[in-house]
C-alpha cells in the first residue's frame, strides 16, 4: 500500500520560514517524480514545485526564489524548504508522486501564515 505522509505545516507569521517533509512508503521515491501543490481556500488545488527522477526543479513563478524542493532517496522522503513566507502562501500543501501515468497523493499539510 503506497502511503505518503506530509508533516512541517503550523503557523508562521509573515517573513517566516517552514520545512515541510513527504515520507512515502509502499514506493521507490527514486524512480518517481516528485511535487508540491497546494489548494487554498475557494481556489484550485496549484502546482508549487516539482522534482524529477534526474534531479531537474520546477517552480511556480510565485515561489521561486523562496522555496527549494529537494530528495532524499536513502530516507524516500522530499522537502520543501519555504522561506520569506508570505500570506498568500496559506494554504493546505500536499505531497503527490508520479510514475507512468499514475499519482498517488499525501493527505496534506495545512500552512498559515499569518501576524
Amino acid at each position: 500500500q503506497v502511503q505518503l505522509v506530509e508533516s512541517g505545516g503550523g503557523l508562521v507569521q509573515p517573513g517566516g520560514s517552514l520545512r515541510l517533509s513527504c515520507a512515502a512508503s509502499g514506493i521507490t521515491t527514486s524512480i518517481y517524480g516528485m511535487g508540491w501543490y497546494r489548494q487554498a481556500p475557494g481556489r484550485q488545488r496549484e502546482l508549487v514545485a516539482t522534482i524529477s527522477t534526474g534531479g531537474s526543479r520546477n517552480y511556480a513563478d510565485s515561489v521561486k526564489g523562496r522555496f527549494t524542493i529537494s530528495r532524499d532517496n536513502t530516507k524516500n522522503t522530499v522537502y520543501l524548504q519555504m522561506n520569506g513566507l508570505k500570506i498568500d502562501d496559506t494554504a493546505v500543501y500536499y505531497c503527490k508522486a508520479s510514475r507512468a501515468a499514475r499519482d498517488y497523493w499525501g493527505q496534506g499539510t495545512q500552512v498559515t501564515v499569518s501576524s
